[in-house]
């Protein structure tokens, strides 16, 4: 079945995750992706390595579906081949400050002359413009400037989260990006430039408390894992590990008073609103924590689920290859890859569309697999390619 994005082309000059996962998402919903690397191989195949040879699971994750063209662009023969990539593409995707793009060749100016109606998507660390427009980062400086690691952990000691969201908030975003500049050249014919940053998209998810600090200027401060605007919603522990529930509104609040047994909290002040309920979530955490503290993760969860208020089991990695909710929504897929006797699990789309899936078609690529491929369907010829070979060029 054709992707919703066949016949689109992508070239993926991104690295890590940010300017990768864009290309992902677009690649598996049917878009020809090319990742374009170094000819000696970029150091984001090589973090948290999983591989015989080294490679990582973020780059096994961030490039299925995705050809491989390994090119030195420093070699004067290279040029062509650059242009030639471009002139076939529809879209470019990067990562990198916007003052880099021309050094490597792929400006918006750049690609406009040779391709009137490309798109260049480029997202940095703090986009195009500001005093921080040439600084570099990674996810965790997008974590730490955007008031969610302040107001994680506690107020003696504020945490981010291994989990890389910033990053893989900003490549999502790019992908919007690219497909609403995809429906506006298909109506205008026109290509254009977009912009992303890690520090946009982080501040982008902590509007709620960003709006309420500049209404009310409340200065919060980190209340461990207590939710400042309802309660109880926290981590608790039981006999045999920890689960987490929420409970937002009055009539879940009143579900969970006659589950706990105090059915006066219901006209005590200090609980009437989610607002005054998470100011008091203290209170109401200690006598959560104390009925957990009686029970199995199982037990709870079964209790509260019967209560109909939201709980579930903080699950370790491990735990969520296993929970037979992952397995039943098909997230997991298994593909082939050098170095791995097993192969490599990887983790589909989490969005279903009924009539276009996204899907894995194709392991990730190994350094340079596709270039003589690509090149030939660029038009060069055999004595060409064993000539680029031959400068090592490709």
């Amino acid at each position: 079945m054709a992707g919703v994005l066949d016949g689109i082309r992508v070239l993926d000059f991104g690295r890590y995750v940010a300017g990768p996962y864009g290309a992902t998402v677009l690649a598996d919903f049917g878009a020809d992706v090319i990742r374009v690397e170094r000819r000696q191989g970029g150091e984001d195949r090589l973090v948290a390595p999983i591989t015989d040879d080294g490679e990582g699971s973020i780059f096994l994750q961030m490039s299925r579906n995705k050809r491989s063209v390994a090119i030195d662009t420093r070699t004067p023969e290279s040029k062509e081949v650059l242009r030639r990539l471009i002139e076939s593409a529809d879209v470019v995707m990067a990562n990198v400050p916007d003052s880099a793009l021309a050094g490597m060749g792929i400006d918006y100016e750049t690609l406009k002359s040779i391709k009137p109606d490309i798109i260049l998507s480029n997202v940095s660390s703090f986009g195009p413009i500001g005093p921080w427009k040439d600084k570099g980062g990674f996810d965790s400086v997008g974590q730490a400037m955007s008031g969610g690691v302040h107001l994680t952990g506690t107020a003696d000691q504020p945490y981010r989260t291994p989990i890389s969201w910033v990053d893989h908030a900003t490549g999502l975003y790019a992908a919007i990006g690219v497909m609403m500049a995809l429906w506006e050249r298909n109506k205008s014919g026109r290509g254009q430039q977009i912009d992303g940053s890690l520090l946009g998209s982080a501040v982008s998810f902590s509007t709620t408390y960003l709006v309420e600090q500049a209404a009310l200027g409340i200065d919060r401060t980190a209340i461990g894992n207590r939710s400042f605007i309802n309660g109880p919603t926290d981590i608790y522990k039981t006999t045999d590990g920890w689960i987490v529930t929420q409970v937002v509104s009055n009539p879940l609040f009143k579900r969970w008073t006659k589950l706990m047994g105090e059915p006066e909290w219901l006209d005590d002040p200090r609980f009437a609103s989610d607002g005054t309920r998470g100011d008091n979530g203290d209170v109401l955490s200690e006598r959560m924590g104390r009925w957990c503290a009686e029970r199995t993760s199982d037990q709870a969860i079964g209790e509260l689920g019967a209560a109909g208020i939201p709980a579930a089991p903080v699950l370790s990695p491990r735990e969520v290859l296993d929970h037979p909710q992952v397995e039943a929504m098909g997230m997991k897929q298994h593909v082939p890859y050098p170095g791995l006797a097993d192969g490599a699990t990887l983790f589909r789309m989490p969005v279903n569309l009924s009539e276009t899936p996204a899907d894995i078609r194709t392991p990730p690529p190994t350094l340079g697999q596709h270039t003589s491929d690509v090149l030939t369907e660029l038009g060069f010829s055999a004595d060409e390619v064993a000539a680029l070979k031959a400068s090592e060029t490709i």
